[in-house]
């Protein structure tokens, strides 16, 4: 889907100290009139890139092994539906997997970053295990989110918390910062937390409710397997395919410690390539066609795009900075690599955005002739950041998400 850019509208959020608040023994109700209003106060700035920052806090216990997988199959579609926004916004994702205290860990984060390749890489690893005893580390999970994160600072961002699991918060823990003090300073920085609902614990829907009305956020119920939509089509391994020789294009440049980098991103890319799904992979294909997956796609350092864009002169580039095989060549010789790279790479991006758009179209279809989705994770996400995103002048038109 091809984005227009739009003006966009920024919002200053109004801030509050927060205070400390009494440990809860107890999980209470918040009415949704509690719920704070953001108004807008200042205006756009012209042609400005629309920004938004999402971290999934992932309950990785035992039970979860339903959900972990639908996350692993359908975050490229998540992404691919925030890249829809009208202003093309600059997306970065995040991930903070929780257990409780006595497992193999309580937390692990993963920062904000426009690298989703890297940051999908590590998701690919999270196992289901440990837990068991009903209440997880919740509370630890959502203070390190807000404050264990890189948030952007910049007004206007939209900034959001997805929560993700089946089990109430423990509430009895010592030294231990409870939610509604972290939902206090989440609000402060403008961040939204929605809680998502795995299964149908009784003592997790007060819990998961109050924290989404406290991070003015929403709460929806899904299954234990996410009732994401997981339809395969005949574009799926095309499309994986040319995504695969699309990599094969970049070319990187740097210093030491920027190429070293850069192989740890190709090794990420490497990993999906040979260990996710043909689907997974499709999907990503899609974000990166996006204007917001280039990011993704290219990282940072990419040869071919800021020699063609005209950002980089070839010549200005130190001989020892250059990928290893061009290092010998002579300048003409160089230049030719990266004319002929940079012809290969659009035939393949041609190829993948026509292909895109055929999948797109299949999979509306399918979806319409199974009387819709409107129960599915997928359509869910696709409301919560509809509205949220609305309130910073972020236009999502879709009548669906990504699938």
């Amino acid at each position: 889907m091809k984005s227009k850019i739009i003006a966009l509208a920024l919002f200053a959020f109004t801030t509050a100290t927060v205070a400390l608040l009494p440990a809860y023994q107890t999980v209470g109700g918040v009415t949704p009139n509690d719920r704070p209003v953001i108004d807008p106060i200042i205006d756009p700035a012209p042609n400005e890139r629309a920004r938004v920052d999402v971290v999934f806090v992932l309950d990785t216990t035992g039970s979860m092994s339903g959900l972990i997988q639908a996350a692993k199959e359908k975050i490229w579609s998540i992404a691919t539906t925030l890249a829809s926004a009208q202003s093309a916004p600059e997306i970065r994702m995040g991930l903070v997997a929780y257990r409780d205290r006595g497992d193999a860990y309580v937390t692990r984060v993963v920062d904000l970053s426009s690298d989703l390749d890297s940051m999908y890489a590590t998701l690919m690893d999270f196992q289901a295990q440990g837990g068991g005893d009903g209440p997880e580390s919740v509370n630890q999970a959502l203070h390190d989110a807000i404050h264990k994160v890189s948030w952007n600072q910049q007004d206007g961002t939209y900034k959001v918390v997805f929560l993700v699991g089946d089990a109430p918060p423990h509430m009895d823990y010592p030294n231990d910062v409870k939610y509604p003090v972290t939902l206090r300073a989440a609000k402060a920085k403008g961040i939204v937390v929605n809680a998502i609902q795995s299964g149908q614990m009784s003592s997790t829907t007060p819990a998961w409710q109050r924290i989404a009305s406290l991070g003015n956020g929403n709460y929806f119920q899904v299954e234990n397997s996410g009732n994401a939509v997981a339809i395969a089509t005949p574009y799926d391994e095309k499309l994986a395919t040319l995504s695969a020789r699309l990599d094969d294009t970049r070319l990187y440049y740097g210093n030491r410690e920027e190429k070293e980098k850069q192989r740890r991103k190709t090794e990420a890319a490497d990993k999906l390539h040979a260990a996710s799904s043909v689907e997974s992979r499709a999907r990503r294909a899609t974000f990166n066609s996006s204007k917001s997956g280039a990011a993704n796609f290219l990282g940072e350092g990419e040869l071919v795009d800021e020699v063609t864009s005209g950002r980089v002169e070839l010549s200005d580039i130190d001989r020892d900075e250059l990928p290893a095989p061009m290092q010998t060549m002579a300048p003409e010789e160089q230049a030719k690599v990266i004319r002929e790279t940079a012809e290969r790479r659009n035939q393949l991006e041609r190829q993948i955005t026509e292909l895109t758009r055929e999948r797109a179209d299949y999979l509306d279809k399918k979806v319409k002739e199974a009387g819709g989705a409107k129960d599915s994770l997928d359509d869910k996400i696709y409301r919560a950041v509809q509205e949220q995103a609305g309130r910073l002048g972020l236009t999502y038109e879709a009548d669906a998400p990504a699938y």
